[in-house]
């Protein structure tokens, strides 16, 4: 399985920012940066994990309804890396993120393949 890492997560007041970046947990891996589309997913405390936003190899994005507007994802090719930006935080975006290899649909966004790395702490708090 193909295990991404993401990070660049922290403590950050409501209306703030913070920018998260998604690589490969092995070198190896990084040809799937570019090749297959990557999903962003989160996960707080007591709920289920959730598809927030994805981005296809074309470069075609989704994202959910509670981050739409406020989120923004996208990939650098040479960097081997995927973004998401988040502006606009909210307490309620309190969650650990993760990013993952995934299936693009265009009417749903991603669905993981299910091969979870470390996700990253995002603590939106006054």
């Amino acid at each position: 399985q193909v295990q991404l890492v993401a990070s660049g997560g922290g403590l950050v007041q409501p209306g703030g920012s913070l920018r998260l970046s998604c690589a490969a947990s092995v070198i190896t891996w990084s040809y799937y940066m570019d090749y297959t589309p990557i999903g962003w997913f989160r996960q707080a405390p007591g709920k289920e994990r959730e598809g927030i936003s994805c981005i296809a190899t074309n470069g075609v994005t989704y994202y959910a309804d509670s981050v739409k507007g406020r989120f923004t994802v996208s990939r650098d090719n040479a960097k081997k890396t995927v973004f998401l930006q988040m502006d606009s935080l909210k307490p309620e975006d309190t969650a650990v993120y993760f990013c993952a290899t995934s299936d693009y649909y265009a009417d749903s966004g991603c669905r993981s393949h299910g091969h979870w790395g470390q996700g990253t702490q995002v603590t939106v708090s006054s």
